[in-house]
């Protein structure tokens, strides 16, 4: 059975779970590690997610169906 896609709201709030128990101190090592390596894939996947969102919103149609770019749009 497929892993559900969390969202983007989810991810972070996991991310922010692993920092803040990283932060106390009182993780033993081999499960800091684990939690970090977890950490480290959560900050890639939500990179990639708002990378995707900028690309996204960085365009919109114009009046012809055409998608240019934000600023040009503004220029107008």
């Amino acid at each position: 059975m497929a892993e559900k896609k969390l969202t983007f709201e989810e991810n972070l709030a996991q991310l922010e779970a692993i920092v803040n128990e990283l932060e106390t101190g009182d993780v033993p090592l081999e499960k800091a590690m684990t939690a970090f390596q977890k950490g480290v894939k959560l900050s890639q996947t939500l990179e990639e997610t708002l990378s995707k969102a900028e690309k996204t919103m960085a365009k919109v149609m114009a009046d012809n169906g055409e998608e240019v770019p934000l600023d040009a749009e503004a220029q107008e």
